[in-house]
């Protein structure tokens, strides 16, 4: 028997517009941990010589799979060291994950943590090392010290499975079971390390999704610390694509949608089941569907189109071989369930799953939402962006907005290049989008900009804020067309911001993702990283980086460089960490070659990471000591961390001098620090 790659395939598509019902999946908004720490600042002083190009060498290599492979073992074969040099307890010990490599020999080495030999969820970290092999920088996802006060458990097992069942219950989940029984690990996402259990409940959500709920579970006093859901969700319907070629293989006198040019990626036929892997498609011929959805083969032709182009977008673009960097391709599953409107991602299965809509005549199987839900396995294998809270909303983001830029890569005239999200679903039935990215709250419940509550609100609402971001560093504010469609977006201090264009902003987003971003990474986290990555690529001194902060100022996540408007700001990035239940601290900024007093709304933008925002009491300390107190102890609820502006009324202070802001955490139990703030005299 003879077996042969045919890499050009037609299948015949005709163009529809087809409404469907949309049942968008969301986990309980718990507010995230969402610490992000390490100093990500390790980037270029200045910018490149040729103004608008990348820095030679700063940008990732294509690592074929065996590269990888090597530069992989060489990592474990020093990370006994390199946690010996990171400063690692006798009894933490290091998990490599993932590696890139920058032209210039630049490494970025992706940790998970184990300490007693129990895994650390939250204690990922990321590694720069020189081309000497030197440590450069590090990005932890939490900045505690992993010494736990004990490792041994004082609840039962028992307890914790009964916990994460009654959570599952909770969300109205059909025929809950626990599928992995409770492990011991070590939390330390948010707060102090503590010994725990993890427990993962199977069964199905309450639209049929597939449910793998973790639930973690203090071992030591068998409260609940955290819960997620693993299985990540997108919504779409099929988009017909016009006659496109698609990878195939023959056998014999026998040909199947099996991908040999892409890591073999297989696509299969669930036939409205819900478990396994159900039937490859095969046949006699290799023309696949007809373009109408009772034609089974169509939704795989197009489920196998979209992995291609989310393939070939990676691989070309970013130079990754597949969502793992291993040229190992995922595979996809059709016709999944009955009536079922929606389409996910599981790591557990390593594929992506599509319904077949409203009335199974709609399948979810459009360019967008393929790459939508393969980039959520990109995600997993790199940044591992908890899927709750802010770094579920980051997560969510992410895979629309490389939904987004896989859409223009492909060029399809039938479904052009756009910032709308499912725009050809019509899923509300008059022809509009379901997500907007120039002015998210468009949909009606996302959100434009960041606010301190964000993360308690479903996390594929969370995501307009970075949705908006990217929009806005790729294109700019104001009213523009682009291929056909007009944009409007609007910025939340007023002010414009000028793009950059989305060449450079997705390699931007993908540098931060994979060489920045931890699990818990949150908004403030995402300035961060998207500044480093937009540094070391252009330089910081560089228009993109100028663009990079502008974007994330137009929608309320840290200041405008240079105060924004004619303005004059002062920064201070120095991280001073809050004592639990202390005393105050300061962190200092001198203003010089001001004139006169300071004005009536002088801004004061904060940005401190911490757990239970209402233990702290928030000061602005002028040059006389003058002290004007802009948050009080007891405010701002349960919200983790404190990224706003203030205004205040200091005409009555000189404006040069050592201005502080003073915080002081009057509670026991919560931690955290200062990351930054910014005075500005408008």
């Amino acid at each position: 028997m003879s077996s042969s790659s045919s890499p050009r395939r037609r299948t015949s598509h005709t163009p529809s517009r087809r409404a469907a019902a949309l049942a968008l999946v969301g986990v309980s908004a718990l507010i995230a941990a969402a610490v992000q720490s390490g100093a990500a600042t390790a980037a270029p002083v200045k910018a490149p010589q040729a103004a608008g190009q990348a820095i030679p060498g700063s940008e990732s290599v294509r690592l074929t799979p065996a590269q990888r492979a090597e530069l992989i073992r060489g990592a474990n074969a020093d990370k006994a060291q390199t946690a010996k040099e990171l400063g690692l307890g006798a009894q933490e010990a290091l998990v490599v994950r993932d590696v890139l490599k920058d032209a210039d020999g630049t490494v970025h080495t992706r940790y998970e943590r184990t300490y007693a030999g129990l895994p650390v969820l939250g204690g990922d970290l990321v590694v720069e090392s020189t081309p000497a092999g030197a440590t450069a920088s590090v990005v932890k996802a939490t900045r505690a010290a992993v010494k736990p006060a004990t490792t041994t458990a004082k609840v039962p097992a028992a307890k914790a499975e009964a916990q994460a069942l009654s959570a599952a219950k909770a969300e109205d989940a059909k025929n809950p079971d626990v599928n992995r029984a409770p492990r011991k690990v070590i939390w330390a996402a948010n707060g102090t390390p503590t010994v725990a259990y993890e427990t993962v409940v199977g069964g199905f959500q309450h639209d049929g999704t597939p449910q793998e709920l973790h639930v973690v579970t203090d071992a030591t006093s068998g409260a609940k610390l955290y819960e997620w859901e693993a299985i990540e969700t997108g919504t779409g319907n099929t988009v017909y694509s016009g006659q496109v070629t698609i990878g195939s293989t023959q056998s014999g006198s026998t040909y199947n949608l099996t991908d040999g040019t892409r890591g073999s990626h297989k696509t299969y036929n669930l036939n409205r089941g819900t478990s396994g892997t159900g039937t490859l498609f095969s046949g006699p011929d290799d023309v696949w569907g007809n373009g109408s959805p009772s034609n089974l083969e169509s939704a795989g032709a197009d489920a196998a189109y979209g992995a291609q182009l989310t393939w070939d977008y990676y691989k070309n673009v970013h130079g990754r071989s597949g969502i793992r960097g291993d040229g190992v391709g995922a595979y996809s599953r059709v016709h999944y369930g009955n009536n079922y409107v929606n389409a996910f991602w599981s790591d557990s299965c390593f594929c992506m799953t599509y319904g077949d809509g409203s009335g199974n005549a709609n399948p979810l199987t459009s360019i967008d939402v393929a790459a939508h839900e393969m980039t959520h396995g990109l995600t997993s294998n790199t940044a591992g962006l908890n899927y709750s809270g802010e770094s579920g909303g980051l997560n969510e983001a992410t895979s629309d907005i490389f939904g987004a830029t896989v859409e223009f890569y492909a060029n399809n005239p039938s479904d052009v290049g756009d910032y709308l999200i499912g725009e050809e679903i019509n899923i509300n039935g008059d022809g509009t989008p379901l997500r907007y990215m120039d002015k998210p709250s468009k949909d009606g419940s996302s959100k434009d900009s960041w606010y301190s509550g964000i993360g308690s609100i479903d996390v594929h609402y969370s995501s307009g804020p970075a949705n908006h971001f990217f929009y806005l560093l790729s294109e700019g504010s104001g009213a523009k067309t682009i291929n056909g469609v007009s944009y409007n977006s609007a910025t939340s201090d007023g002010l414009p911001v000028t793009g950059i264009g989305r060449d450079k902003a997705e390699k931007i987003w993908f540098r931060a993702l994979t060489t920045k971003f931890t699990s818990t990474t949150n908004y403030a986290g995402a300035r961060t990283g998207t500044l480093a990555a937009a540094g070391e690529l252009y330089g910081t001194t560089s228009a993109e980086y100028t663009a990079v902060q502008h974007a994330w100022a137009g929608i309320a996540v840290g200041a405008r460089p240079g105060g924004g408007g004619g303005g004059t700001s002062f920064e201070s990035t120095t991280d001073v960490s809050i004592p639990d239940n202390g005393a105050a601290v300061n962190s200092p900024i001198t203003v010089s070659g001001r004139t006169g007093n300071a004005p009536s709304n002088l801004a004061v933008a904060v940005d401190i990471v911490h757990t239970y925002v209402g233990d702290l009491r928030v000061q602005l300390i002028a040059p006389d000591g003058t002290a004007y107190t802009m948050k009080a102890y007891g405010t701002g609820g349960s919200a983790d961390n404190l990224n706003t502006t203030y205004t205040v009324n200091a005409s009555s202070e000189v404006a040069n001098g050592v201005w502080n802001l003073r915080v002081q955490d009057n509670a026991a139990v919560d931690t955290g620090y200062i990351n930054g703030w910014t005075l500005t005299f408008p």
